[in-house]
């Protein structure tokens, strides 16, 4: 049984978002799996979903429901977690099959290359993959020294790439960022309309036109809900398998 693991605190993301998630890893896994959520709130997730409260973690209350609470995953036991587990955000999409990050160098410790410090050597903690009962030193030593970690290194993920036994990176096409992959380059990226009164309002059809635009460096803009081709120009179900906040159309249905 393959387990994924997501978390969910606070209200900016409703259950809806562990529920889109779970139909999304229902289409793009052909093996038996099980979708695990820690929450404190787990009204409204689908009956599917096994939910668990939050893992305890001493942690300042100014950082208690930031990235830096996914450092509670570190310690072991996990609820009933054991091996190898995915580790997904609540704000992805999926567009191929999630079988083979499971089956790549198993055992160790993968994840994204942060996409805005590239070749330096630090992991985008959005999706990633540990064993459960490796590692606990990144757990358990925030818990000890947490405010001298945070002040040295800011964001968890870097904490987790400087202290690791082991990283690797998944391969750069499986996940790409909307905003820093898929996104052309300035100036393509900006746009901006003069108007001596009001704002225009467009019509659908300019609007269609303005997007085509706006999304030339990577190919023409498809209408929301047709399929999409992936950066290497395989479709979905190949390797390109995550990606970590894409927006190739609207939310996926349920």
């Amino acid at each position: 049984m393959q387990t994924i693991v997501c978390m969910k605190w606070g209200t900016r993301y409703p259950a809806l978002y562990v529920n889109r998630l779970w139909a999304m890893i229902k289409r793009q896994t052909q093996r038996p799996t099980r979708l695990v959520c820690f929450t404190d709130d787990p009204a409204g997730v689908d009956a599917e979903v096994e939910t668990f409260p939050l893992p305890d973690i001493e942690i300042e209350e100014a950082i208690a429901y930031t990235p830096w609470r996914k450092l509670s995953l570190w310690q072991a036991p996990l609820a009933d977690l054991s091996g190898d587990v995915l580790f997904l955000d609540l704000d992805i999409v999926i567009t191929g099959n999630l079988d083979a990050m499971f089956d790549f160098h198993p055992g160790k410790f993968c994840v994204c290359e942060n996409w805005t410090q590239l070749g330096k050597g630090i992991g985008n903690t959005s999706v990633f993959r540990w064993h459960v009962g490796r590692n606990t030193h990144i757990f358990s030593d925030f818990e000890a020294n947490g405010v001298a970690i945070r002040g040295k290194y800011r964001i968890e993920q870097v904490y987790i790439s400087d202290v690791i036994d082991e990283m690797v990176f998944w391969p750069k096409e499986w996940c790409v960022s909307f905003k820093h992959t898929l996104m052309p380059r300035w100036p393509l990226n900006f746009s901006k309309c003069l108007s001596s009164r009001r704002p225009q309002r467009l019509s659908p059809s300019q609007a269609s036109r303005i997007r085509t635009r706006r999304q030339s460096a990577n190919g023409p803009w498809k209408p929301p809900g047709k399929d999409c081709t992936n950066l290497s120009g395989q479709r979905h179900g190949s390797m390109s398998i995550g990606a970590s906040s894409v927006r190739t159309g609207p939310e996926p249905p349920l």
